[in-house]
């Protein structure tokens, strides 16, 4: 008897290896693969012990420092100063209204400076859905993200499932169209938005506030 060898099979592995060789997915398979050291910290806002260890961190590292939504820019400016690094060395970042956009807004610059291995830095209570959400909007520019916890104690919250899921959707919707779902249904659905800044900066303190623009 003749056998025939089906082409579904081989079509189907084809196909994954041009997505994972060169099509869509080669960036994720560069910051899974990618060996390098940690070439710069990225602090979420949302909790000043979250910008106390990064700051620390960029200090003993020798890193350059983010932080995206963080505390006032007076009290980040006072922070710097009392740890004692250059000005310099820190940009924050007002830009970000949420997880996603703390990366969103942040990623494709990243990539035009070649960073490819970011340390990420924010409550414990908060690192799997940014883990989450970094790793998918992060992996599709190939930076590699390094988790780093900070303890929030008796004052952890425990984020749901389904809030999870919702940002990790959000992240593959903002990969595949570059545009955030949650945004298209607050300008279908118009809410109220508030957003805040400051002006008064450290010397080469850069910050970054659509404020300002």
């Amino acid at each position: 008897m003749r056998s025939w060898c089906r082409p579904g099979p081989i079509v189907v592995v084809g196909l994954l290896f041009w997505l994972i060789a060169a099509g869509p997915l080669r960036p994720y398979r560069q910051a899974l693969t990618n060996g390098k050291p940690p070439q710069l910290i990225l602090v979420l806002g949302g909790d000043v012990d979250r910008e106390h260890l990064g700051i620390r961190l960029a200090r003993d590292l020798n890193l350059p420092l983010v932080v995206s939504g963080g505390s006032n820019l007076e009290y980040a400016q006072w922070l710097v100063r009392e740890v004692g690094i250059p000005p310099s060395q820190v940009q924050l970042d007002y830009r970000a209204k949420d997880t996603l956009g703390n990366f969103t807004s942040l990623v494709d610059e990243l990539r035009l400076k070649g960073i490819q291995h970011v340390l990420l830095v924010t409550s414990e209570d908060h690192l799997p859905r940014s883990m989450a959400v970094g790793h998918v909007v992060a992996g599709s520019r190939g930076i590699r993200l390094t988790g780093i916890s900070v303890s929030c104690a008796n004052q952890c919250r425990e984020e749901g499932l389904r809030k999870r899921i919702s940002d990790w959707v959000r992240a593959w919707a903002w990969v595949a169209t570059g545009r955030d779902l949650k945004e298209w249904a607050q300008r279908r659905w118009p809410e109220a938005l508030s957003a805040g800044g400051g002006d008064a900066l450290l010397p080469n303190l850069k910050v970054l506030d659509p404020a300002a623009h």
